[in-house]
């Protein structure tokens, strides 16, 4: 083994230890469960879809995007992906089928890109070949850019049920918070195109003078979950605070999520953002956790291979490391569980068509586990 290959390996360790894989089962209130290492050697992986082959297509940060086989074998990194910011928080961010991808071969990706004058979100749609993307078409910008910080991007991408929109979370980039509150920025926001890219003329400051068409709903510090209850059609985003303040929020279109204006979080040294938690014309989270749980990546259970786990919201923990649950009454979450506390960094839970469920370990050299009935 090089010298090199021997220091990833040893670096490799340390992040898939903590996940324990096991062959005893995991007694969880809904579930029980053995995990499995499925994948490894994948550097910050951040996003995933399953391709109708039951390939994973899976991105990561540092800006490569690859195959993962039912078997765990990882692909080299496909070609023809776009140039990206792989510093700080930034780099390749989400990716997503189009709805109509068995017949357009269209998927979508978001990352960190610079531009003249700094850095944005930027939205891309491309087209998947046998010999990797094609026809990559940057479709939208987060704009104005941000020369410094390279933090708070936001990026996750959903579409709605019935397939005509696509959902983008941007972050503030953090450097001016009060991004999040302008309606001429679109920092800090959760925007909503159609599936095609374009702006639908319903959206709710479409012809407001000064305001971005694309904006669906603002006040966000750094929303990285976005997902569709199944049960309810309601859109849900989960949001990192600073120190606390992390939230699940139900997304209605023209609303303002508050930040920095009214937050549970403090600064990292410990003062004040805010003095107000709550306050007219905002909305309020749903759910709000103190301390923080870091939460990125947001799903609900598919049932399937986990028949106790359907409908269920899934909250991929950062800080302390792990997976919450959520079991939901509608859109009403009931009383959390946690699990794998400790053990490794989920960026993203992912479940495949049988049900089984998929965790992105976001680390160095990280990887993916499987969950699986026990």
């Amino acid at each position: 083994m090089t010298p090199r290959r021997t220091l990833l390996a040893s670096l490799a360790a340390p992040a898939l230890a903590r996940a324990q894989e096991s062959s005893t089962a995991i007694a969880t209130a809904a579930a029980r469960f053995r995990v499995v290492n499925w994948a490894t050697g994948l550097q910050h992986p951040w996003g995933g879809a399953f391709l109708p082959d039951g390939r994973l297509l899976v991105s990561e940060r540092p800006g490569r995007l690859r195959l993962v086989s039912p078997d765990g074998a990882a692909s080299a990194p496909l070609a023809g992906g776009p140039v990206v910011e792989a510093q700080g928080q930034g780099g390749l961010l989400d990716v997503a089928l189009a709805p109509d991808f068995s017949s357009s071969r269209h998927i979508w990706l978001s990352t960190a890109t610079a531009i003249p004058g700094g850095v944005v979100t930027r939205l891309w749609r491309a087209e998947f070949t046998p010999g990797g993307l094609a026809n990559l078409t940057a479709v939208l910008d987060a704009t104005p850019a941000q020369a410094r910080g390279r933090l708070h991007y936001g990026g996750r991408i959903a579409f709605s049920p019935d397939g005509q929109y696509l959902f983008l979370t941007t972050g503030e980039r953090n450097e001016v918070r009060e991004r999040a509150q302008s309606l001429g920025d679109l920092a800090g926001k959760v925007l909503r195109l159609t599936a095609r890219g374009e702006v639908p003329r319903d959206n709710p400051f479409v012809g407001r003078e000064g305001a971005r068409p694309e904006i669906w709903s603002l006040g966000h510090r750094n929303p990285q979950g976005i997902a569709f209850n199944p049960a309810t059609g309601t859109l849900f985003a989960a949001e990192f605070g600073p120190l606390g303040g992390d939230e699940l929020n139900i997304i209605r279109p023209g609303r303002n999520y508050g930040w920095p204006l009214i937050t549970h979080g403090r600064n990292y040294i410990g003062t004040r953002i805010s003095e107000a938690t709550s306050a007219p014309g905002f909305e309020d989270p749903l759910r709000a956790w103190v301390p923080a749980i870091s939460p990125s990546g947001l799903t609900f259970g598919a049932g399937g291979a986990f028949p106790g786990w359907r409908g269920s919201a899934f909250l991929g923990c950062l800080n302390p490391p792990g997976l919450l649950r959520l079991p939901m009454a509608g859109d009403m979450p009931g009383r959390e569980e946690r699990m794998l506390e400790g053990k490794s960094r989920i960026r993203h839970m992912l479940f495949d068509a049988a049900g089984l469920a998929y965790l992105l370990v976001d680390d160095r050299v990280g990887g993916i586990l499987r969950l699986e009935p026990a």
